[in-house]
């Protein structure tokens, strides 16, 4: 909604500078809100007209604001013109922001914000996004909770503003890794331990392997030689490869669906290692293959061309290493999808792999590398649960929902629930998903049970008792919610306050998606969650007249119905009782 407001000042500098409206739409803003009084509603930036060579830089920058806002005419939208340090302020008449915006938040919920004119160059465009990526027959670690959560953000992001989102799941399925997992199988494996509990046998055999591998280099030769035979395609170590892979699968689906997450398309680097022999003999093709006097391939990557920082991409036995499928795996995929953008999301250490992958493609004369993004994040430290510290995340959901239920349970504003255990997995993960979007990803954060699951403050369980407690109050109005309301009802300071951060939504959006930071959607999202806290106590509904509940029944509507569209895009599934 805030386009429109947007549009009416554009307008203007339009008649001024002669210019179509949207060369002036990325300078006009929407202002954060003031708890202490009612800011201006929108500024534009004498700074951005002046670099995008629309003001002449010359003369007193003040002079020049002072000077374009006397020749803004305020009319029935634009109520005020003030002059400031940072360009213009613009206060607007607050009976047609509530009227326009909640009836655009009444009639199309869905739209709101995520149809802005700031998004309108990315309906329609392909993004892949290939994230979470676990390694097969091994556990699903807590710390692949953050690639699950952050992918699933970005994905939901994309989708929401238009784009066609292609969501990959590209599993650690091969490579030296699981030669040392099939050679400790053959020794240490059973087939009865596999059906009763099969991740954990497989978990069990690696690290055993893995700790005799220290001090046995027969073990290390038994390694090499099952990945030899799984590269040159050998039966009987194929069909030991797909069982393990299958059963991982399986357990992966269950544990995503805890979680809200899907996937387009399981991929893997396996799938691609039949592509590695073609890709090598293309690079060679192009004399950017090299040989070193160790025997193994590799790609000149240095500026200048002189070897001084090369990428590995064949051992000297011939096998294929990580980067080699990588490299594989994009081409294929931009053959198969043609994406616009491809965006990784995996920890921070591997910033240099992603580095090297994108300029070995720029190499091979593939300028859609330049569209390829690497999200990295960083670690949490001290997540553990009451098993110790070996964390499978398996256990963490566990240990979330287990809490949440023992929290709410003692809480006494806590409702009659159908299905208590549902709405403590569905608060549970939510407090999981803000605690780790807070901050920059690219941060560590020390995690601390208490602190997530705390009921006040910025957390998790704050943001859905504040949708759930929305939900209760329209509930309460057995639907009696019309269509019309009087705007002029909503001219309190608290109404104007959540009416005007509402304005910023679309702007919020669009930050996160230049970003990829889900942190500015979970500020926005607990900022309205306070504002919402403070008028429900000022603006009661029950016991109003009428025409006065009608139009805050809007105005809570409105605020719960936001609530709801960004949680979504988080990846939270809001609960409307708790």
């Amino acid at each position: 909604m805030a386009c429109f407001f947007r549009r009416e000042i554009a307008a203007q500098l339009s008649r001024i500078f002669g210019h179509k409206e949207d060369v002036f739409i990325p300078a006009i803003s929407a202002i954060p809100v003031s708890k202490k009084q009612i800011s201006p509603d929108f500024q534009l930036s004498v700074h951005s007209l002046v670099s995008d060579g629309l003001l002449s830089s010359d003369g007193d920058f003040k002079t020049k604001t002072e000077l374009l806002a006397r020749q803004i005419r305020p009319d029935n939208v634009i109520e005020e013109v003030i002059p400031s340090r940072g360009g213009i302020h613009f206060r607007i008449n607050k009976i047609i922001l509530a009227k326009k915006l909640l009836k655009q938040l009444h009639e199309d919920p869905q739209g709101f914000g995520v149809r802005s004119e700031l998004f309108r160059g990315t309906h329609g465009k392909r993004t892949l996004v290939e994230f979470s990526s676990p390694n097969i027959a091994k556990k699903f670690h807590a710390g692949h909770l953050r690639s699950t959560i952050i992918g699933n953000f970005i994905s939901n992001l994309k989708a929401a503003l238009g784009n066609d989102v292609i969501r990959v799941n590209y599993l650690g399925d091969w490579g030296m890794q699981f030669g040392l997992l099939g050679a400790g199988y053959q020794r240490l494996g059973s087939q009865d331990k596999l059906r009763e509990n099969p991740l954990q046998h497989l978990f069990d055999v690696y690290v055993q392997i893995n700790r005799e591998a220290e001090n046995d280099e027969t073990i290390q030769e038994d390694a090499r030689k099952f990945f030899r035979l799984l590269e040159q395609g050998d039966e009987q170590s194929l069909l030991l490869w797909k069982q393990f892979r299958d059963i991982t699968v399986e357990e992966y689906k269950r544990i995503y669906k805890r979680l809200g997450v899907h996937f387009d398309h399981y991929s893997g680097e396996s799938f691609h290692q039949r592509m590695t022999q073609d890709l090598l003999q293309r690079l060679k093709d192009q004399g950017l293959l090299k040989v070193t006097e160790k025997g193994t391939g590799v790609v000149d990557i240095s500026p200048a061309g002189d070897m001084s920082s090369y990428a590995t991409v064949q051992r000297s036995d011939g096998t294929s290493l990580y980067i080699t499928r990588d490299v594989a795996a994009a081409l294929d995929r931009k053959k198969q999808y043609d994406f616009d953008e491809m965006i990784y999301v995996t920890d921070k250490s591997q910033e240099n792999h992603f580095r090297q992958l994108f300029q070995i493609l720029l190499a091979m004369q593939h300028p859609w590398a330049e569209r390829c993004r690497h999200v990295p994040f960083g670690l949490v430290q001290g997540m553990s649960t009451r098993r110790g510290e070996v964390v499978f995340l398996e256990d963490v959901l566990d240990e979330a929902r287990s809490r949440m239920l023992r929290n709410m349970s003692k809480s006494k504003t806590t409702k009659d629930l159908d299905d208590p255990e549902d709405t403590a997995e569905k608060v549970g993960v939510s407090a999981l998903i803000v605690q780790d979007f807070k901050g920059p990803i690219k941060s560590d954060y020390k995690f601390d049970w208490d602190r997530v699951l705390q009921s006040q403050g910025d957390t998790g369980v704050f943001l859905q008792y504040t949708h759930a407690r929305l939900c209760s109050l329209i509930r309460m109005q057995d639907g009696g919610e019309e269509t019309s309301f009087d705007p002029q009802l909503l001219q309190d300071k608290r109404s104007i306050l959540i009416l005007q951060h509402m304005l910023r939504y679309d702007e919020v959006l669009s930050q996160c998606d230049q970003e990829l930071q889900p942190r500015y959607l979970v500020s926005f999202l607990m900022t309205l969650c306070h504002l919402v806290a403070s008028a429900h106590k000022e603006l009661p509904v029950k016991g109003s007249p009428p025409a006065v509940a009608q139009a805050r029944l809007h105005l809570f509507g409105g605020a719960c119905t936001v609530l709801s569209n960004g949680m979504a895009i988080l990846g939270i599934t809001p609960v409307d009782k708790m």
